[in-house]
């Protein structure tokens, strides 16, 4: 645990909730709720095909089922990068369900002591970073 990072936190408050409880187990509480969206680095293929609307797939036609399935067989995927963009064309002309689910999913929610790399906090790391 970085005492000095989590000292700089409980100082300046939670970005979006504001100054940290005075009760430690609060405070760890507060730090650790995933309540922050981040951008995913990557995505399965089979994360991808689970946010396909079955609808809006029945309407593809033979070269989008192609694109989209050459592109979920990739292994890993980068939801912002050249896959996403064929997967979104795919869809481009549908009713949108599939593509407001990918954008969904390739998002994650994370605690603020994850996105300052301190792990799980405990009510004990507060009290230590608070003397």
């Amino acid at each position: 645990m970085n005492i000095a990072i989590l000292k700089a936190e409980l100082l300046a408050g939670h970005p979006s909730t504001g100054n940290y409880n005075a009760d430690p187990v609060l405070a760890a509480a507060e730090i650790n709720l995933a309540n922050i969206d981040r951008n995913r680095a990557s995505m399965t293929g089979s994360e991808i095909l689970n946010a396909v609307d079955a609808g809006e797939w029945g309407t593809r036609d033979a070269t989008q089922k192609q694109t989209v399935w050459d592109v979920v067989h990739l292994g890993t995927i980068n939801p912002f990068g050249v896959e996403a963009t064929l997967i979104t064309t795919a869809f481009s002309d549908a009713g949108g369900a599939t593509i407001a689910a990918l954008q969904a999913a390739r998002k994650e929610k994370i605690s603020q002591a994850t996105a300052l790399g301190l792990g799980n906090v405990r009510p004990g790391d507060i009290q230590k970073a608070r003397v």
